[in-house]
């Protein structure tokens, strides 16, 4: 399935937002854009929300016809037994995690004996836990933590955009990545120069228009002949002020809608 996810509607949560939209607000604005699946990740006030308000969500993802995912960061086995808790709560079959939290950075051997102690509790759910390519490790490394675990519920949530700041080639993230995948972030990039030529910003652009080879993503990881979701995403700047931030992510949030239906 193609979803959307809170990282599509960065700036209209955002408090720079003159009207910031909810959570609910983003599952209504989903669904009116033919779109059946949301991801709610790295989306703060999850971890605020009373029990009433956590149910009045899934409550209201039910009633729009939209599947949930969650995404979270870290593997501490104490946060991954609240984020499959929360699964339940929004009857969602995937959580997307990070090895590293903001406060928490455990070496490689930490991270398979944590991973090794909840992934049984996510087997038994039939929910499956993705770890996000990115540029604080290896993709190698990545990939050699998933493949030692061993479980079908451990995969890779695929973003080949994070690994540039670690100069990988995304290409070869996903290359590397494809036999693991279980999630797909999607989300174009390029780079401009900065004024006077004095370095480069690296930076998200809209889809199609950038760097990233996403024919080559879909060859090699074939996510929709093997049941993988792409999840859409946006690394947009502020755009000077609210009103064109938000019509720009917008704008962006369909181009790419546009993109990857032009492509299935």
């Amino acid at each position: 399935m193609i979803g959307l996810g809170t990282y599509a509607y960065f700036w209209q949560h955002s408090e720079r937002a003159p009207d910031p939209l909810s959570l609910i607000g983003a599952f209504e604005d989903t669904a009116a854009q033919g779109v059946g699946l949301f991801q709610i990740c790295d989306y703060v006030p999850l971890d605020t929300m009373s029990d009433a308000e956590l149910r009045d969500a899934a409550s209201a993802a039910r009633d729009l016809g939209l599947t949930i995912e969650l995404g979270t960061k870290g593997i501490q086995p104490e946060h991954l037994s609240r984020f499959l808790a929360l699964a339940e709560i929004f009857d969602a079959r995937l959580v997307r995690s990070m090895v590293y939290s903001p406060d928490s950075r455990p070496t490689l051997a930490e991270a398979e004996t944590w991973l090794r102690s909840s992934i049984r509790s996510f087997e038994d759910a039939g929910v499956t836990l993705a770890l996000e390519t990115y540029e604080q490790l290896a993709t190698a490394e990545l990939t050699g933590l998933v493949e030692r675990v061993g479980s079908r519920h451990l995969g890779i949530c695929l973003d080949p955009a994070n690994v540039v700041a670690r100069l990988e080639q995304p290409a070869a993230c996903v290359l590397l990545s494809a036999p693991l995948v279980a999630n797909v972030h999607v989300k174009d990039f390029a780079f401009s120069r900065q004024d006077g030529w004095v370095g480069f910003t690296y930076s998200g652009t809209a889809m199609g228009t950038g760097l990233h080879d996403y024919p080559q993503l879909l060859a090699a990881v074939r996510p929709r002949e093997r049941g993988i979701n792409e999840i859409v995403e946006h690394w947009l700047p502020w755009q000077g002020d609210p009103e064109t931030t938000i019509r720009t992510e917008r704008d962006w949030t369909r181009t790419t809608l546009e993109y990857l239906r032009s492509t299935s």
